[in-house]
């Protein structure tokens, strides 16, 4: 349950990364994320709440008998991207 979150944490990083503040501001990630939340996209935005989100679903007691949704839905979401990828068709072996 400690790695549930990983995958939202790289992709809000990438996210971060790649957004306008930190490329053509010239600011810092965590200066980004605690001072210019909104210049973020809102991508990075819902990237953020399911973060923290999960965080929180990490100490809740009664998730831990039952498992993190939040990370385990994001998990299984990217991994559907990542199947996707050859457009939907299976490739010929």
């Amino acid at each position: 349950m400690s790695s549930s979150c990983t995958e939202i944490l790289t992709s809000l990083k990438q996210c971060i990364l790649h957004s306008d503040c930190v490329l053509k501001d010239g600011r810092l990630p965590s200066d980004c994320i605690r001072n210019n939340i909104e210049d973020l996209p809102t991508e990075c935005q819902m990237l953020r709440k399911a973060h923290f989100d999960c965080k929180r679903g990490m100490l809740d007691m009664r998730k831990r008998m039952r498992g993190n949704n939040v990370g385990e839905q994001f998990a299984s979401s990217t991994k559907k991207v990542v199947d996707n990828t050859n457009g939907g068709f299976d490739r010929p072996s």
